[in-house]
């Protein structure tokens, strides 16, 4: 595929529902990965926050994707969200080294920190990053971290001066949506209702997008990142950027979507590929 100037994915791979208009219908979920490689060059390691991959699977990993390809992978939630993180050091070196097998594939690791990491606990993340020394990006939820004073300045003051980026997620097309839809009521149960804070403190920015079902209701919300996507490229960062739909079966479509209006601003952006479905039988009429 041409080299794209950002990267931009899913949070996974593995959805059964994408063979209906993502996957070929008759793709085995082994071949899903393989796959979701051809289109995208990126995705969002939701599932190693739950649970860590055995060896065999990294190996496979690491066979199947290209190696440009970016696996931005989350600690486990033992170490992210289980008491003082300076008592998880052993636990993260452990888990940096599972993914080894990957290589610069996982740049960077995620730290996703739960509601209750406040402002007193930065001692905690500024030894953690200091010890584990891998490229890392870091996910807070206390709000205090989003009122713009003086505890928002030291968490970013925090990262920007170890090299750290803050990942910026936007729920607000979630929460805008009405609906009785079982799958949108669980993600809004679910998913952190915080400020946006398109933060770019290294070259590559990282943002979480969370849509709801009707793609085209997402265009409100969406239209700026692709401007403020649009600028960081041109600024010469690499951001990365991850589309979420409440049950993400339309995951891939939205970021299709934004890749489209990303095109249309930046003039000379290569299309995304398609995934290689081989010989199509043609479909004859009845005269």
């Amino acid at each position: 595929m041409s080299r794209l100037p950002y990267f931009l994915g899913c949070p996974s791979w593995g959805d059964n529902a994408w063979r209906e208009f993502f996957y070929p219908p008759d793709a085995a979920s082994t071949d899903f990965l393989g796959l979701y490689c051809q289109v995208f060059n990126t995705v969002e390691g939701n599932t190693t926050l739950y649970a860590r991959p055995n060896a065999a699977t990294v190996q496979r990993w690491a066979q199947v994707m290209p190696a440009d390809f970016r696996f931005t992978a989350k600690f486990h939630r033992d170490i992210s969200h289980d008491g003082d993180l300076r008592l998880q050091l052993d636990a993260a070196r452990a888990f940096v080294q599972l993914l080894a097998p990957l290589g610069e594939r996982v740049t960077p690791f995620w730290l996703q920190l739960p509601a209750s990491f406040g402002p007193q606990r930065l001692a905690e993340l500024a030894m953690f990053i200091d010890e584990v020394q891998v490229p890392l990006a870091v996910e807070v939820r206390h709000l205090a971290f989003f009122q713009k004073g003086d505890e928002e300045r030291m968490l970013n003051r925090l990262l920007l001066d170890r090299g750290v980026e803050r990942i910026c997620l936007d729920s607000r097309s979630l929460f805008s949506c009405l609906s009785s839809d079982p799958a949108v009521l669980h993600a809004q149960s679910k998913k952190p209702k915080v400020p946006v804070r398109p933060a770019a403190l290294t070259q590559a920015p990282q943002v979480r997008f969370i849509g709801q079902p009707a793609l085209d209701a997402n265009d409100p919300w969406l239209t700026p990142w692709v401007e403020k996507v649009a600028t960081w490229i041109e600024e010469g960062r690499t951001p990365y950027v991850y589309l979420h739909t409440p049950d993400n079966h339309r995951a891939p479509a939205l970021a299709q979507r934004f890749h489209a209006r990303l095109m249309t601003r930046l003039p000379g952006l290569p299309p995304l590929p398609e995934i290689d479905r081989g010989p199509q039988v043609e479909q004859l009429g009845l005269l």
